[in-house]
């Protein structure tokens, strides 16, 4: 009987020992936990000819944007599975390297039609899916619902999976349908505790519930048992201090900065050191904070080795935070640029919120409040298209919001409260809302 994965897929290697060790090694990394690789490393090792490992410790390389190992891995793989590959593997294999590659509308195209045939191959079907997939960072406005269709259409193969759970629930909350999305992640987050995508998901159900005595206690709770190396240790901490936000505490905000997003400090994956730390400490400032002007310049100094030219929109976004935080406008200017070029050039899917998001966070760190609104307004409605989840993206709209505050523009600071009170509780929300009378 041939060896297969923890779905029942067929697995092209004789060796018991590779098969388990990729097995263990895909539960890991869908679970965003340690141990991924070293599990991976093993399953090549037992086996070298296995394909499967190779484009799975590729995809992590991929994680860590370790570009030059993770295309060599791709290749290896390619190579492995043309010689010794079923036909599911074969696919497997392209569609996770063109991922990899980041030909995206090629690998969403290779994804889907995956899907449609091997549905429960649960690797492939995570590349669209979450706040960094291959859907969120496609330029698509509607994202959010296209990742919960994709779930909905697989949900009859899966049925209680800790990881499908974990997934289809984050998101039902990221498209709108909140309390059932927090329900479906707590059951996959109670199949499988050493989850850190299933915990991550809850945090952001209970972000969008207002929930967030609930989170912080979840995440003193749980974090313990989650090594600092984990992939998203320092992203669930900057959750918490969200959490220390609402509550206008930026002294403890500024603590969980120092212990894991600090530069120094994460051993994150690059795309979440600068997107979690720029996005926290402008938030910090925007919400009239004060943040030491050496936090910028250090964290601004680490943004620009890992991403000194443009690429991801999500990325430029926050290059952006940095470059108006810090009043390098040379860098900006350099960037947006490029930004502007590829827009004319037709090869900015997201279009032209982006260059957008740019100038207004330039604006508003020169104090041109007015100025933000204008260049924001127009384009508030397109901000998904930016990629990332709903929480991190609140960012854009919070710095609409004091912009709209502070250049005197109340009544549609009003209004626009009122609309989010209305979706969810927030204790900052509410103070603002007082502050205006």
């Amino acid at each position: 009987m041939p060896l297969a994965d923890r779905y029942g897929l067929p697995l092209s290697t004789s060796s018991d020992e590779a098969a388990s060790a990729y097995r263990e090694g895909v539960d890991l990394m869908l679970a965003g936990w340690t141990g991924t690789t070293e599990n991976l490393e093993r399953a090549i090792a037992a086996d070298p000819d296995f394909a499967l490992p190779h484009i799975a410790r590729a995809r992590v390389h991929a994680f860590y944007q370790q570009g030059d190992l993770a295309r060599q891995k791709a290749a290896t793989a390619r190579d492995l599975v043309a010689r010794r590959g079923t036909e599911r593997e074969r696919s497997h294999v392209e569609t996770l390297a063109l991922a990899i590659e980041g030909r995206l509308p090629e690998a969403i195209t290779a994804t889907l039609k995956h899907i449609d045939g091997w549905p429960r191959d649960a690797v492939v079907l995570s590349l669209p899916l979450g706040a960094f997939g291959l859907f969120a960072f496609s330029g698509m406005a509607d994202h959010d619902r296209a990742r919960h269709e994709l779930c909905e259409r697989v949900a009859r193969h899966y049925g209680e999976d800790w990881w499908f759970l974990t997934m289809s629930g984050w998101a039902m909350t990221e498209n709108g349908d909140v309390a059932r999305g927090r329900a479906v992640t707590e059951r996959g987050f109670d199949l499988r505790r050493a989850n850190a995508h299933a915990a991550h998901a809850v945090l952001h159900a209970m972000f969008e519930d207002g929930s967030i005595e609930a989170a912080d206690r979840l995440v003193d709770e749980w974090i313990p048992t989650y090594d600092r190396a984990g992939i998203l240790h320092g992203h669930i901490r900057w959750h918490q201090a969200l959490g220390a936000l609402e509550h206008g505490d930026a002294a403890r905000a500024l603590a969980i900065y120092a212990d894991v997003l600090q530069p120094e400090a994460t051993q994150a994956p690059p795309l979440n050191v600068i997107t979690d730390g720029a996005s926290l400490l402008w938030r910090l400032s925007a919400y009239g904070h004060a943040v030491p002007k050496p936090l910028w310049r250090e964290a601004d100094a680490a943004a620009q080795k890992l991403f000194p030219k443009s690429s991801l929109p999500f990325a430029d976004v926050h290059m952006a935070l940095f470059a108006a935080a810090t009043q390098n406008r040379e860098a900006l200017a350099a960037r947006l640029a490029v930004i502007e070029q590829r827009l004319a050039d037709g090869k900015l899917p997201a279009g032209p919120v982006v260059p957008a998001i740019c100038r207004a966070l330039a604006a508003f760190a020169d104090d041109d409040y007015a100025a933000c609104v204008r260049t924001l307004a127009p384009v508030l409605v397109d901000v998904a298209r930016i990629g990332g989840s709903h929480a991190q993206r609140e960012l854009i709209e919070d710095t609409y919001l004091v912009a709209l505050m502070r250049s005197g523009e109340l009544p549609r600071a009003r209004a626009m409260l009122d609309a989010r009170l209305h979706r969810r509780p927030s204790l900052r929300d509410t103070r603002w809302q007082a502050a205006m009378g």
